[in-house]
């Protein structure tokens, strides 16, 4: 049992660290692309690559997936659905720096979504250090500065239904991980993310009339990077960790790696980027280390004998 925590924790890690990294390669892509065609794009290559390992016979999954399809899509319509969707529209009305403190409540929301759905219930001690995790990305995000001038509360409004939404695939996901394999999870999510999110944007494109415009940001060497980052890493990969870490653990522990996700954007931008690192950095990073480890590493109520 232990051991496959400790193999839980490790895959929330590298989720974490492929989630952080991802922010730079969004901001590559941005440069030959709209936020519509490069979700498009993005789940194009992971429903390619997925589609190679079932078709090859490298990747079994549950043959019932068909036949019960039903109790598989709300979980991929919030994750990558609506997720992304409402990531995508509302950055367009609000300011990243207000996304991000908005962001930092998806531990919250999965905290008392978890505790209504799935008895999970948290110590006072716990929530403390979940609550330091939060309020860490807060302050760095505060002390960045808040540019409230070119926000809007429809942005807000956006960005608080995508932490939500976050929320609700971490207890989706965690109740369904004991009935379906996580490959098949992340092969139905995939494909509906394929779908969906090309539909939007060939439609957007015959709408305006531009539909050469949709293959013109491959003509840019930078921008194959960043999609095959976000293609395969950024959006396979890190379904299938993140299906596997909630098979494993509860929905409130990995809520909180979102907020480090954050401190490794940071740390990444510093390295990758050459931007500065602030005072204000350090101590927000330390409040979030704090609250990743203790939410984690403290043990935990049991479950009520309803659940």
């Amino acid at each position: 049992m232990k051991t496959k925590r400790s193999t839980a924790y490790v895959a929330a890690l590298i989720y974490t660290l492929i989630i952080g990294f991802s922010f730079i390669f969004v901001k590559i892509a941005l440069n030959d692309a709209s936020p519509l065609d490069i979700l498009a794009h993005r789940f194009t290559l992971s429903f390619i690559v997925v589609s190679i390992l079932v078709g090859s016979g490298w990747v079994k999954l549950n043959s019932r997936w068909r036949g019960e399809l039903r109790s598989i899509l709300p979980l991929a319509l919030f994750y990558p659905v609506l997720f992304f969707t409402f990531q995508a529209f509302g950055l367009v009305y609000t300011t990243s720096s207000e996304a991000g403190i908005i962001q930092a409540a998806i531990p919250i929301f999965t905290m008392v979504l978890a505790a209504y759905f799935l008895k999970e219930r948290s110590t006072y001690v716990q929530l403390a250090a979940t609550l330091v995790s939060v309020l860490g990305v807060m302050f760095i995000f505060v002390m960045k500065g808040l540019d409230l001038n070119n926000s809007s509360l429809l942005g807000s409004v956006l960005i608080l239904l995508c932490a939500f939404s976050s929320a609700a695939y971490n207890v989706m996901a965690r109740k369904l991980g004991g009935k379906w394999d996580v490959m098949t999870l992340t092969y139905v999510m995939t494909v509906i993310g394929f779908l969906l999110f090309n539909a939007l944007s060939l439609g957007q494109h015959l709408w305006k009339g531009t539909f050469s415009s949709y293959f013109t940001p491959f003509l840019h060497p930078a921008y194959w990077g960043a999609i095959l980052f976000l293609g395969i890493l950024s959006s396979l990969v890190t379904s299938y960790l993140s299906n596997y870490v909630l098979s494993k653990i509860e929905a409130s522990q990995m809520s909180v790696f979102a907020n480090l996700a954050t401190l490794i954007s940071i740390v990444a931008g510093v390295f990758v980027l050459n931007e500065q690192l602030q005072w204000f950095h350090i101590v927000g990073g330390v409040l979030i280390l704090i609250g990743v480890v203790g939410r984690n590493v403290l043990p935990a109520k049991r479950r009520s004998n309803a659940s």
